[in-house]
């Protein structure tokens, strides 16, 4: 039942894939409709019951605008333990190493048809539940990146930009121990110091130095690639580069003002808000 279900899925997404030019999307419709689903039940269905035993006071008295931006984290949370370890396991396919550009493997086709599903919930989120802009636009690009990876185009990279989720596992994690009354303490300043030195690491550093090559890549094909791709990627690696600077600076300013004294009521006021 559940199998012939998937296969009317992939059945239906396979017209649709062929005339946008990413057939092999069509193959993973169904893991894509599935992650969506899961993390969208996460949001509205898991989080809530197991943060209302958890934590009857900090989430069960909070507010609805503050329940529904905990569970949100609490999503973004599954979303980026899952996808280190499933990054973890394609960074060395030959395959995508032979061709940076082009090349494939089906194990990296289910690790961004995981992220696309996610991508999807988050970007919906972020306009339903609109506090930032920037959190839109990082959406979108999103979406828009790991979705044309099944063209197959550079899913060797769409494997290493992933890592930037490990910084995302210490930032939900510093984010509910704000909530849980823990603002200010030992064990928020060391989870803040491996969170500052994994976010510069891991997005700024190892986000350059992919950039780099990602753009070295990108010239080596571009008389091969359409023009609204090499808009897509390079703009929004071009934006999301720009947006992990801007989040990494206020950082250390929120970090800062968290360890000066007593903590003084700082309030993040969307649970998606970096810091």
């Amino acid at each position: 039942m559940i199998q012939d279900v998937r296969l009317q899925i992939r059945e239906l997404a396979a017209p649709v894939a062929q005339k946008l030019g990413i057939g092999k999307i069509s193959n993973f419709a169904d893991v894509i409709f599935l992650s969506f689903v899961f993390f969208t039940t996460v949001h509205n269905s898991l989080s809530p019951a197991v943060s209302g035993v958890l934590f009857p006071v900090s989430y069960g008295k909070a507010g609805k605008r503050a329940r529904n931006n905990w569970d949100i984290r609490a999503a973004s949370l599954v979303h980026s333990i899952l996808i280190i370890f499933l990054a973890g396991r394609c960074l060395n396919l030959p395959s995508l190493d032979q061709n940076r550009a082009f090349g494939w493997h089906e194990d990296v086709g289910f690790l961004i048809a995981i992220a696309t599903g996610y991508f999807i919930w988050d970007t919906l989120e972020s306009i339903i539940h609109f506090s930032d802009i920037g959190f839109v636009f990082h959406g979108i690009s999103c979406l828009l990146i790991y979705g044309l990876s099944f063209t197959p185009f550079v899913p060797y990279y769409a494997v290493r930009f992933l890592f930037w989720e490990l910084s995302t596992v210490f930032l939900n994690i510093h984010w509910f121990l704000d909530k849980t009354g823990k603002t200010g303490s030992a064990l928020q300043l060391v989870n803040g110091i491996v969170l500052i030195t994994t976010f510069f690491c891991v997005r700024c550093i190892w986000g350059a130095m992919m950039s780099y090559e990602f753009f070295v890549t990108l010239n080596s094909v571009h008389d091969q690639v359409l023009t609204p791709y090499l808009i897509i990627y390079g703009g929004g690696n071009v934006l999301l580069q720009g947006l992990n600077w801007f989040w990494f600076t206020k950082m250390i300013a929120a970090l800062a003002k968290r360890f000066q004294g007593k903590p003084n009521g700082h309030k993040v006021v969307n649970g998606k808000t970096k810091i």
